[in-house]
């Protein structure tokens, strides 16, 4: 393995030369494609084997049967599965990735997971003389594509430091938030965040069209003034249109905001109105719309009330 802990001269982020990424999801297919066309050597690994394989075909890379494979003789391993137990799956065992790491090599998890996860593997990597950053994304398929996510991360600031040049081939901001764990209970927050502006823009949107206004026009004047957010620049105009085949599905918000629910338990926070959206997400789903993006909860407003 190189030597990922090299200073760099001018105070950059240690090189790294060789990565491992597992998991070839909406996410990180394009976030691997990014590492590839950097010029790093990447080996990809995926469930369904015949995507690494098309990864591979595409940007030149190599394609692993196992996570241990793919992460044998990587400086960095980076991950972006589905949930926990898909994190579990990659990391342990005999093939997973753990297996398959030399001494000092990092393991970031770029999935939306635990904040438990994230602190029982970066416990079980230092016990194999590795490393374990938890650094959740935001910014959607769009950010993955374009290169402009937002990281957070939780771990020791040696493993992130050796770890962050390389995350800045897809990210605009990485930034590092506290110990294990710090990363997806800041990614929770953004959850948070999303849930309720969502619904306070779907319910303005509807409002406003049952009012009778040029929707379209009120957006434009209210969105250079104090109600401005990304999601009502990204996502009222598509609302408007009833377009929701595109973006962070349902089904994941939902998994997301469990965790946040869950941990809310634990640590004595109250969500009240987290709590009341995840319920319309539900409704969402029950009404057939598991995969429609998140802004979708204007939707089931319609469907609640279709004169509107």
């Amino acid at each position: 393995m190189s030597d990922t802990s090299a200073p760099v001269p001018g105070g950059a982020a240690p090189r790294v030369a060789r990565v491992a990424f597992l998991g070839l999801g909406v996410m990180g297919y394009p976030m691997a494609g990014h590492l590839s066309k950097s010029g790093l050597d990447v080996t990809v690994y995926n469930r369904t084997a015949s995507k690494a394989a098309q990864w591979a075909s595409e940007y030149g890379g190599r394609a692993a049967p196992t996570p241990r494979d793919a992460a044998n003789g990587a400086d960095l391993v980076l991950a972006c599965v589905g949930n926990d137990d898909d994190l579990r799956s990659v990391a342990l065992g005999d093939d997973g990735a753990f297996a398959g790491m030399a001494s000092g090599a990092v393991l970031v998890d770029h999935t939306t997971a635990s904040a438990d996860v994230a602190r029982e593997l970066f416990a079980l990597a230092k016990q194999r003389g590795v490393h374990f950053i938890d650094a959740p994304v935001s910014g959607g398929e769009a950010g993955a594509q374009n290169g402009t996510l937002t990281i957070m991360c939780g771990g020791d600031a040696d493993a992130f430091e050796r770890a962050r040049g390389t995350l800045e081939h897809y990210a605009a901001a990485v930034t590092l938030l506290g110990p294990a764990g710090a990363g997806q209970l800041a990614k929770m927050v953004n959850q948070i965040c999303i849930a309720g502006l969502v619904q306070g823009l779907s319910e303005a949107l509807h409002f406003g069209q049952r009012a009778g206004l040029d929707m379209a026009r009120v957006l434009e004047v209210i969105g250079k003034g104090a109600a401005a957010s990304w999601q009502m620049a990204n996502r009222g105009p598509t609302m408007l249109d009833g377009k929701f085949d595109f973006g962070f599905a349902v089904d994941w918000m939902r998994k997301d905001l469990g965790m946040c629910l869950d941990e809310a338990k634990r640590n004595g926070a109250s969500l009240p109105v987290t709590a009341l959206v995840d319920q319309f997400y539900g409704d969402v789903q029950a009404l057939g719309g598991n995969r429609f993006d998140t802004s979708s909860l204007i939707w089931r407003l319609r469907k609640v009330n279709p004169a509107g």
